[in-house]
């Protein structure tokens, strides 16, 4: 298969709320001495930085492809699943992370830049990136042939 794009975004701001949750779960621990609670939460934490820190968007000749931190989340769509497509903002309220809002499920790391889906079910998908341009170019490419 033929790689027409792929990007990885950071989720920097992710990444210091991560590390100062961890930071601040280990000082409790350590001063009240750790207990399963704290352990826990902490092991959380830790997995969900190892999940979550990146997104990376993948285009090749026959789907979309996108994957969170080492891969194990993800998603995929058939091009020829896709009817349309749109550079979108979403709104501060949309948040971050993997949600259905009122335009589908959204898939999102850090910003507020998306690419918005039309798949022939009807069904919407939002995909954040920092790079919509080059993603919608992509896409294009990808449906119509190059340019």
């Amino acid at each position: 298969m033929n790689t027409l794009y792929k990007h990885t975004q950071i989720g920097y701001l992710l990444l210091v709320i991560y590390g100062l949750v961890i930071g601040l779960i280990s000082y409790i621990g350590v001063v009240n001495d750790f207990n399963p609670i704290t352990i826990a939460v902490l092991v959380i934490m830790l997995i969900t930085m190892t999940l979550f820190p990146t997104l990376t968007i993948t285009v090749d000749d026959r789907m979309l492809k996108l994957h969170y931190g080492l891969g194990i989340i993800h998603k995929r769509f058939l091009l020829e699943d896709i009817d349309s497509y749109r550079v979108v903002e979403n709104p501060w309220y949309y948040g971050w992370g993997i949600r259905y809002t009122p335009r589908g499920w959204m898939f999102n790391i850090s910003g507020f830049s998306a690419i918005e889906l039309q798949m022939k079910s009807g069904k919407h998908y939002r995909i954040g990136t920092d790079d919509p341009t080059g993603l919608a170019r992509a896409i294009d490419e990808a449906l119509n042939g190059p340019f």
